[in-house]
C-alpha cells in the first residue's frame, strides 16, 4: 500500500501564502504544512511510498521533494497534473490513476486530520470491500461541505454538495481507502467524469460509479477534530487543530 495526496490545487481564497506556493505547503503549525501533517501520517501507519499529485506552482513541492523525504523516511514521487489551473480535481485524481493499482490511501491536499482517521480506514479493510470513504457522522452540515447519503447494506447512495443537509448520513472528509482491484474501474469514472464536465469532482467520479451498480462503503471517524481548508477562517481552524497532534 502506498500515499497519495491530491497537491495540484491553486487554493486562491488563501491568498497572498498561495501567490507563491500551492495549497497543500501552506504552513499550520510553525513551519508545519498541511502536507507535512499528511505525510507524518502515513509514515506512522508504516507507508514507505508516497505519490503527490502537482500542478499549481509545482516547482515548491520539487524543491522541498528531498527534505520531505529524509524528514519522513518515504519516497515520494511526483506526478504532474498539466490542467490544474484549468480543471477540477476528477481529472487530477485521474493523473494518479497508476499509483491507484498498489492500493492507496488518497489524501486531499487540504485536509487536516490526525492519524486515526488512517488507522480506521484500515481497520475496516476486507469484506471485499473496495473503496472505503472516511464519513464525519458527528459534524453539524451545511451547503459547503461533500455530503454522503449511506444504506447500512448497500453502502454509499450519494455524494455530492449539492443536498439537502438534514438528508445526509454524514460529511466526507477527503481520506479514501482504494484498493488496487478498483483502480480500473474507478479510472474509468473519473475519465467519464472530466469528459462530461471539466469542473467536477472526483467524488463526482465516486457518484459515477455507484450509479455503475459498484459498492463504495464507507468507515465513520468518530469524534474527531479535522478542516478542510478553503479559506483564511479555515486556516485559522487547522491551525487551532494541527498544534494538538
Amino acid at each position: 500500500m502506498i500515499g497519495l495526496v491530491l497537491a495540484a490545487g491553486a487554493g486562491r481564497r488563501l491568498r497572498p501564502y498561495t501567490d507563491t506556493l500551492p495549497k497543500a505547503l501552506v504552513p499550520v503549525d510553525g513551519d508545519t504544512t498541511i502536507l507535512d501533517l499528511t505525510l507524518g501520517n502515513f509514515a506512522e501507519i508504516g507507508l514507505t511510498e508516497v505519490a503527490i499529485i502537482v500542478g499549481y506552482k509545482k516547482e515548491a513541492v520539487y524543491d522541498r521533494k528531498a527534505a520531505l523525504e529524509a524528514k519522513y523516511g518515504l519516497k515520494l514521487t511526483l506526478i504532474d497534473n498539466d490542467k490544474a489551473e484549468e480543471w477540477n480535481n476528477a481529472y487530477s485524481l485521474w493523473c494518479g490513476r497508476d499509483s491507484i493499482k498498489h492500493d492507496v490511501i488518497l489524501a486531499n491536499g487540504d485536509t487536516v486530520h490526525p492519524v486515526s482517521v488512517e488507522k480506521t480506514l484500515l481497520a475496516a479493510r476486507g469484506d471485499g470491500k473496495k473503496i472505503i470513504l472516511a464519513l464525519d457522522t458527528v459534524k453539524s452540515l451545511a451547503d459547503e461541505e461533500m455530503k454522503v447519503i449511506v444504506d447500512p447494506e448497500k453502502g454509499v447512495q450519494k455524494i455530492t454538495k449539492l443536498m439537502d443537509p438534514a438528508t445526509a448520513t454524514g460529511e466526507y472528509i477527503g481520506v479514501t481507502l482504494i484498493e488496487g482491484s478498483a483502480a480500473d474501474e474507478l479510472a474509468d469514472a473519473l475519465k467519464t467524469t472530466f469528459e462530461r464536465d471539466p469542473d467536477l469532482y472526483y467524488e463526482d467520479g465516486y457518484q459515477e460509479l455507484v450509479n455503475r451498480g459498484f459498492q463504495i462503503d464507507v468507515a465513520p471517524i468518530g469524534e474527531v477534530s479535522w478542516v478542510e481548508i478553503d479559506n483564511h477562517d479555515d486556516l485559522a481552524k487547522g491551525r487551532e487543530i494541527a498544534c494538538q497532534y
